[in-house]
């Protein structure tokens, strides 16, 4: 296919740190109407719903990217909805000509795209919000986290629930002690609901008319078009995706990561029913091992993913007993539960009508004092620090960590070993072959 005019080399070039904040020039005093202006890049599906929350928060869309043609048009409705916003298929060329305009911008691509895309960005002075997980591998986290706070931009992972009354308030609670210190922690996902567990990547198919499949591709391997993977089902190969955990990890391992100031763990082992080289699995059980902290004790820290019906892959009775569920928490699509010194708290992000073992907890501690800070949702309070305000709370310095901390589950998955991890220089000191999954090969032209 055409190569866009914005060449290789210019890329590498603004991803090499040495273009960093040289196009940008922030603005020194924001006032309360001033807007932000905002180049969004992906913008179908989930992306949709991010330029529409960044434009809903105040953000004046200026720029939309995406390599589907289809994405703009009559079902999208966005050329209607945002008149003002030019359209590109290349983020790099977005960037590269929308630097003078744009303040900041919206990463809601397929996983593989979000650090190539993020990074430049940054480096280019923009403020970024980037849908979860933050990025494809763990060494692209530690990345993201070091380049924002160099670039000192507003940034914020797509983790709608981490602004909500309901991780707040429990965060709170934890931290108060209302079960005292913590033992064990379980939390689990219906996913996936796209294929998972293939063997061997599907035969190619013509590419539609409407799709730029190289910039779809991006940095992955170069490979044939398959319906396979566009423009649902791609979470489940690893060429791409991070399966159930990327997908889901983020949001449900959220709250006790927070709340138990959780950093790197010391060991991670995973079982599954399969571990392919080009795909997940259709299940696993991933436990994480901590050292004890001010909120915990040793942790057991547990992940379940394509719970079943027979409840196979899914917490044991005992952990789920004294929390008003049935045995079988299939019929729950994501849930957890934490175990402490003085009792059990089950926690669903979508509410606060506390669950306690003992049920006297919840009324115990219904006083606690409120220590974070509340916001409308994640797009207002990503808006608000784009104009220096005060930074988000799911900003990269956070984000960044609880990727890391999500994805060496499928670090686990992929070498099928129990893995002792040394955190801080990202290294499975038992298992040299882990090596290759931390740190991913780029296709040549995307390297970062």
């Amino acid at each position: 296919m055409t190569r866009s005019r914005f060449s290789r080399r210019s890329f590498l070039k603004a991803t090499s740190g040495g273009i960093l904040l040289a196009t940008f020039v922030p603005r020194t005093a924001w006032g309360a109407n001033d807007q932000v202006n905002v180049g969004c890049i992906g913008i179908g599906g989930k992306g949709s719903s991010d330029v529409s929350g960044a434009a809903g928060a105040g953000g004046n869309i200026l720029a939309l990217c995406d390599v589907d043609e289809n994405r703009r048009g009559k079902k999208a409705n966005l050329t209607e909805l945002y008149p003002k916003a030019a359209f590109y298929h290349d983020f790099r060329e977005m960037l590269e000509k929308e630097a003078k305009r744009i303040d900041a911008v919206t990463v809601s691509t397929p996983d593989h795209t979000h650090a190539p895309a993020a990074m430049m960005a940054m480096r280019m002075g923009k403020h970024v919000y980037c849908q979860k997980p933050l990025t494809h591998s763990i060494w692209e986290a530690r990345q993201m986290t070091e380049t924002a706070r160099a670039a000192g931009v507003a940034t914020q992972m797509g983790n709608q629930a981490h602004a909500n009354e309901p991780i707040r308030r429990g965060v709170e609670l934890i931290r108060a002690g209302m079960i005292g210190k913590v033992t064990e922690v379980h939390t689990w996902t219906n996913r996936p609901i796209w294929p998972q567990g293939m063997t061997a990547k599907p035969p190619a198919e013509a590419v539609p008319e409407t799709l730029k499949w190289d910039l779809w591709l991006g940095p992955a391997p170069e490979q044939p078009y398959s319906a396979q993977y566009v423009p649902f089902k791609w979470r489940g190969w690893w060429d791409f995706g991070t399966g159930a955990l990327g997908d889901m990890g983020c949001h449900i391992m959220d709250m006790p990561f927070w709340a138990l100031d959780l950093k790197h763990p010391l060991t991670v082992e995973a079982k599954q029913d399969s571990n392919t080289a080009v795909a997940g699995p259709t299940w696993s059980t991933i436990t994480y091992t901590f050292a004890p902290g001010k909120h915990h004790k040793e942790l057991k820290y547990v992940w379940y993913d394509g719970v079943s019906k027979d409840g196979g892959h899914a917490p044991p009775n005992e952990v789920l007993e004294g929390c008003g569920m049935e045995p079988n928490v299939a019929t729950t699509k994501f849930d957890l539960v934490m175990i402490g010194e003085k009792g059990k708290f089950f926690f669903n992000r979508g509410n606060t009508n506390w669950v306690t073992s003992p049920e006297s907890l919840a009324a115990e501690y219904a006083d606690t004092p409120k220590t974070l800070a509340r916001v409308e949702n994640e797009d207002a309070e990503w808006i608000a620090a784009c104009k220096g305000g005060p930074a988000a709370l799911s900003n990269f310095d956070y984000s960044g960590l609880l990727t890391e901390f999500v994805l060496l589950g499928n670090l686990a998955i992929r070498t099928g070993e129990k893995l002792d991890w040394d955190g801080e220089n990202m290294k499975a000191t038992n298992c040299p072959a882990a090596d290759q999954y931390v740190r991913r090969e780029y296709r040549k032209g995307w390297e970062l």
